[in-house]
């Protein structure tokens, strides 16, 4: 249970104030300009705030029934000051705002950048416990090319957040080394039905809408919340140790899909017997009629597209071990969540790593004939998008351009030359001391290497230094016949060492 710290008391606003917050329509701009913020991300310099450390959110949407008009919504952030504060910044840039109190006093706002930049009547100490209370829409509807945040599907809302998108749906700080507990209400007409991360806490049925409330039991990313609202069913079994899990799909294709639901019980207890126990209080798949191009490990409720799972054209291992990728997230991002962007090769490498590792045992497509395969184009993957633990700045409007091969793939082959170097056991133990010990938290690059050397009792920062930072692909241990293999020039054009990265 989250216990709510007492408020400090602030003062009242003088009359003369309150009638010019009252009197004022638009957005009131500060003595000294504002300033969009940032928390120094290589990759997303402006993304994430400094000055406080976020306790909880507390998210309210209502939805009218139709996926192409803003939600109505209020943001509830509890959160302690790291700093003194005479303006607040929130990460906040696809909404209306109406209102903004801080400790029930109204505040006076305006943008800059894609902040929300917040002055409240009083300074706020640094040590000091506050609650900022923004009214506002949220917009499911984006132009600009912008994507992530609210998807629209066929018969309502999903979420999609990663990278920088959850800002799109709610002022937050978003930025994955501030994790904090979630409450997410969702009301929608009757006939839809609306689930959230975490648990169900409640259900309200009043004047043809029903409310829905759901709790997280663990920290989470901004990025990792997932809503959906829709024309859904939610199908229930139990997984390992009484694990609850859930489902949610479209009604009307609820048949077709329930064979590769059926599935996930297994895939976990598989998961734990190579890293340990399940490190949330439920799981599930969110299938979505949508097109994205990807799936996300939204915590305890990853997103798919229906069409995966319908498509024949989709070999049934390939689908099982993408339901696995998702799933390994829970602990490897979601769980131990990557302290800054540049250390997205932590997540997908070891996502993709159980991928292929399950495939390999499941349906007998040997790993090491994909990393031979990802050895051989790694050297263009790191001229394309940077090498796995340093790469490139995501290209102007695309901020998913980040998601890369080399942080798929490549970064797959990084943990197979490592798994060459120190052996299966030492690597098994590293991964179990890998998540039990950063569980809930935020970890880096420096922190595995630090455990990585300390599980093969002997410095292994250079090895991995190479693998993660050289411009070239180091020798694969155990495999000296392996090279990086060079595309043959097209007529007419000089030899190049690399060529375009998948995005």
């Amino acid at each position: 249970m989250l216990h709510t710290p007492h408020l400090r008391a602030r003062r009242r606003r003088t009359a003369a104030a309150l009638l010019a917050s009252a009197v004022s329509a638009c957005l009131v701009a500060a003595a000294a300009p504002p300033t969009p913020l940032g928390v120094g991300d290589r990759l997303f310099p402006h993304l994430g705030n400094p000055g406080y450390d976020v306790a909880a959110y507390d998210l309210s949407f209502t939805y009218s029934g139709s996926n192409s008009a803003p939600l109505e919504a209020i943001t509830v952030i509890d959160a302690w000051a790291t700093a003194d504060l005479e303006r607040i910044n929130l990460d906040f840039a696809h909404g209306r705002v109406h209102s903004v109190d801080v400790d029930g006093d109204p505040a006076e706002f305006t943008g800059a950048g894609e902040d929300l930049v917040i002055t409240p009547e009083d300074e706020v100490d640094q040590g000091d416990w506050m609650r900022i209370t923004v009214r506002h829409t949220s917009d499911p509807v984006y132009t600009g090319g912008r994507k992530g945040g609210w998807v629209r599907t066929a018969d309502g809302l999903a979420m999609a957040n990663q990278a920088d998108a959850a800002h799109l749906v709610f002022p937050c700080n978003d930025h994955p080394s501030d994790k904090a507990l979630f409450t997410i209400r969702v009301t929608a007409p009757d006939g839809h039905t609306a689930v959230a991360g975490g648990l169900p806490a409640g259900v309200d049925r009043a004047g043809g809408a029903t409310t829905w409330t759901y709790r997280t039991r663990h920290p989470m990313a901004t990025e990792l919340a997932q809503v959906s609202i829709g024309r859904s069913t939610v199908l229930r079994r139990t997984g390992p140790h009484g694990l609850p899990v859930r489902d949610v799909v479209p009604t009307r294709h609820r048949e077709a899909l329930e064979p590769w639901l059926e599935k996930t019980p297994d895939q976990i207890a598989w998961m734990e017997a190579k890293v340990g126990r399940y490190p949330f209080e439920t799981y599930g798949v969110l299938l979505a009629d949508a097109t994205t191009g990807f799936a996300l490990e939204t915590q305890t409720l990853s997103l798919f597209e229906r069409k995966l799972f319908t498509d024949p054209a989709y070999p049934r291992w390939y689908v099982e071990s993408i339901m696995v990728h998702e799933l390994a997230h829970q602990w490897f991002g979601n769980s131990v969540t990557p302290r800054t962007w540049s250390d997205l090769w932590l997540n997908e490498g070891h996502a993709t790593w159980y991928e292929a590792l399950y495939a390999e045992e499941t349906a007998g497509r040997p790993l090491a004939d994909r990393m031979k395969a990802a050895y051989g184009v790694s050297d263009r993957w790191r001229e394309a998008g940077g090498p796995p633990g340093a790469p490139e700045p995501p290209a102007s409007g695309s901020k998913t351009g980040i998601f890369r091969a080399n942080v798929y793939d490549g970064a797959a082959l990084v943990l197979y030359a490592l798994r060459q170097e120190i052996g299966h056991l030492a690597f098994d133990r590293l991964q179990r001391a890998w998540v039990s010990g950063h569980r809930d938290g935020t970890a880096g690059t420096t922190d595995f290497v630090r455990l990585a050397s300390q599980t093969a009792g002997r410095d292994l920062s250079g090895f991995l230094q190479a693998w993660l930072y050289d411009a070239k692909t180091p020798p694969m241990p155990g495999h000296p016949e392996w090279k990086s293999q060079v595309p043959a020039p097209a007529a007419g054009q000089p030899a190049a060492a690399g060529g375009a990265a998948d995005e």
